[in-house]
């Protein structure tokens, strides 16, 4: 099976969120701005925990803001990538 192309750069950008336990601020496409960890996600959702968990479709989420850098594994695990925007 192969993967879609969209979860490449996003399922190692959640795992590291998740793995690292990472704070997040997750915003909703209706401006709705959500805090904490994410605990698990799959090809539909995000589950966010904070004091509740909130289990959320991720067509309704807008942006996902680490509150610190994040590196990012390539597919062969062989190198990283930053989050920080590379200058010319």
């Amino acid at each position: 099976m192969t993967q879609q192309k969209g979860t490449v750069l996003q399922d190692p950008f959640l795992n590291t969120l998740r793995k690292e336990r990472i704070p997040v601020s997750i915003y909703l496409v209706n401006g709705i701005k959500l805090q904490g960890q994410i605990e698990s996600f799959d090809a539909f959702v995000v589950l966010l925990r904070n004091s509740v968990s909130q289990l959320i479709y991720k067509h309704a989420i807008s942006t996902i803001v680490p509150t610190r850098a994040v590196r990012i594994p390539i597919n062969d695990g062989s190198e990283e990538r930053g989050n920080v925007a590379e200058e010319d």
